[in-house]
């Protein structure tokens, strides 16, 4: 049987590839096993750290559903490979918490600015960048900075009223 590898070392032989490398994430510093630096940084918080506010999309980038922070910054993860994070990342799981939601959060439910949800974690993570980056904006500086972020539902006023809410949290 020649080229066929007994499956009792299997997960060994996969295991030897894997590189083992440390992410800071939502303020705890994680071990974290990647076979290719190529692979984006959405599988490694989907897969292997089961965090699942950032959504797998469109896959290039193109509609936000995967946006996380980065060092503060927005940045799309299903086109930031592994070997590009260097710095402190900050998922929708980390922005705020159950009992003590972020602003933006709060003002999301608030405004029922959710319909059927998949695009919600771009949303309210494109918009904290916003905010850290201007507190007040206008109206029209938050549709710019959302005209990228994609949703299907037509919930955009709702979430437009949501980031004005947040301001005055």
């Amino acid at each position: 049987m020649a080229g066929r590898i007994p499956l009792s070392e299997l997960g060994t032989q996969e295991n030897a590839t894997m590189a083992t490398t440390s992410l800071s994430v939502n303020g705890k510093t994680v071990p974290v096993a990647v076979d290719d630096p190529d692979t984006p940084l959405l599988y490694v918080l989907r897969n292997e750290l089961r965090l699942h506010g950032p959504r797998f999309g469109c896959g290039l980038g193109q509609c936000g559903a995967c946006t996380v922070h980065v060092d503060g910054a927005a940045v799309r993860s299903c086109v930031t490979p592994m070997s590009a994070v260097k710095g402190k990342i900050v998922t929708l799981e980390g922005l705020g918490k159950n009992a003590e939601p972020h602003p933006l959060q709060a003002a999301f439910v608030e405004e029922q600015a959710v319909q059927c949800g998949y695009c919600i974690n771009g949303m309210i993570m494109q918009s904290a960048d916003l905010l850290a980056r201007n507190p007040k904006p206008s109206e029209d500086e938050i549709k710019t900075e959302l005209a990228n972020n994609l949703c299907r539902c037509g919930t955009h006023l709702r979430i437009v009223r949501a980031v004005i809410r947040a301001t005055r949290i």
